[in-house]
């Protein structure tokens, strides 16, 4: 069954988006319903973002209560949910027992957490150290500040000029990341432990390590920027935690609020003490509703073990996925993970996938990513990974026999929104 084009009014809406491929309208747990009625496993999560589901009952009677009682009244004043939450990150990046003691600032993405970071860096490093070292391929948010750090020219190419005091090195390549960090100039160097968008890229298990003890030796500050890989996805509470890395900034938003809008970013206390009153601020950052939603959300990720869920069930994906007619490799860690086509078929699998009912993304012509809610169960693996197969095993019958597919073709016309990197 095709998946319904949806016949929703969107010319009122601005063109950055393409045309949806499907309108959802309803979710439970691990499955989405869209305009018919129709089911379909979802293993993006919104872009890591659903990580316990949808309509998880405990956020989603948090968020209702939180309406009934205060949703918003500015941080001209003080309210109580938004400092519990900031000592359970504290904690978490301290690895879940023990605070880290570290201080955390609100927003409303991650984009806005980056920015938040970038000029923390900058009002610490104080004047004439200026400057951002990030990664080629790395993708960090569509501001002007953000995109600057991000490090894909063809999304930087249309709002040229950017702002300045932004560098790029390639990624996993500690002796590029030494030339370019001057500590005359530098303020701070900006990385992922996992890069999401560019199809999930594992770096060397010495690269952040070698990262912390370049940044310590040059009083630079080494920034991680979780937004994908934090909160349990990877198999720990964050990616930096599988190293035994001590970042002095990182920045998360994503499954924080399991589809509520909220990043953060923390900073090492000496490091936070750096903004004073004025510096920086949002108006919808830290609010009651969004705050009651990371508050419940964390509790059922602590209360589950998200991270050990994550390591489970990524292994039973994995292992599955590498066993499928067409995959080359897999890579990742624990619930955020990548299939590497031996093909560039990785379009028209997306797009055959929704229409037998299952959601994932191609962020590379050759790689397919998945990201389901770290509840997913055994079943819903297997039942995903089915699907799959029955896919691949004909677009490699197609691909090895050389013969035109026209259904090939208009797969790939139809999976293009699929397809392509987020914003934050």
């Amino acid at each position: 069954m095709t998946a319904p084009r949806s016949t929703i009014d969107r010319s009122a809406l601005m063109h950055n988006y393409a045309e949806p491929p499907v309108t959802f309208v309803r979710g439970d747990g691990s499955v989405l319903y869209d305009t018919a009625g129709k089911p379909y496993l979802d293993f993006l999560s919104g872009l890591a973002v659903t990580s316990l589901g949808h309509a998880h009952p405990v956020v989603a009677d948090a968020v209702s209560e939180q309406a009934h009682t205060l949703s918003h009244v500015s941080n001209l004043f003080g309210t109580t949910v938004g400092p519990e939450v900031a000592v359970t990150l504290d904690r978490l990046i301290g690895g879940g027992t023990e605070r880290a003691g570290g201080q955390v600032f609100f927003a409303n993405s991650g984009a806005e957490a980056n920015e938040c970071a970038i000029k923390l860096a900058r009002r610490w490093a104080g004047p004439g150290r200026f400057a951002v070292v990030s990664t080629w391929d790395a993708f960090h948010g569509r501001t002007l500040a953000t995109l600057a750090a991000t490090g894909q020219k063809e999304k930087q190419t249309p709002f040229l000029p950017l702002p300045d005091g932004f560098q790029h090195v390639p990624f996993d390549d500690i002796g590029s990341m030494e030339a370019a960090c001057d500590p005359n100039l530098v303020a701070a160097v900006l990385v992922e432990p996992i890069l999401g968008e560019a199809g999930v890229v594992m770096p060397s298990s010495d690269y952040l390590g070698a990262l912390r003890q370049l940044c310590t030796e040059r009083n630079i500050l080494l920034m991680v920027d979780e937004i994908q890989t934090g909160l349990g996805r990877t198999g720990r509470w964050f990616g930096f935690q599988h190293l035994g890395v001590e970042p002095d900034v990182v920045t998360m938003a994503k499954a924080l609020g399991n589809g509520m809008p909220v990043g953060a970013c923390w900073a090492r206390a000496e490091v936070a003490a750096a903004f004073i009153p004025g510096d920086h601020g949002s108006t919808f950052g830290g609010q009651p509703l969004a705050m009651s939603a990371a508050q419940a959300t964390l509790k059922v990720m602590e209360s589950e073990d998200v991270p050990a869920r994550a390591r489970l069930s990524g292994a039973r994906l994995s292992g599955a996925l590498e066993k499928l007619p067409g995959v080359g490799s897999v890579r990742g860690e624990g619930l955020l993970l990548a299939a590497v086509l031996t093909n560039e078929f990785a379009v028209p699998a997306c797009s055959e996938a929704l229409e037998a009912g299952l959601v994932i993304n191609a962020p590379r012509a050759d790689v397919l990513r998945f990201a389901p809610s770290l509840l997913v169960s055994d079943a819903q693996i297997d039942q995903a990974v089915g699907i799959l197969g029955r896919i691949l095993a004909r677009l490699v019958a197609v691909s090895e026999s050389n013969t035109p597919s026209s259904g090939l073709e208009s797969a790939a016309a139809a999976a293009v929104p699929n397809g392509g990197p987020s914003g934050r």
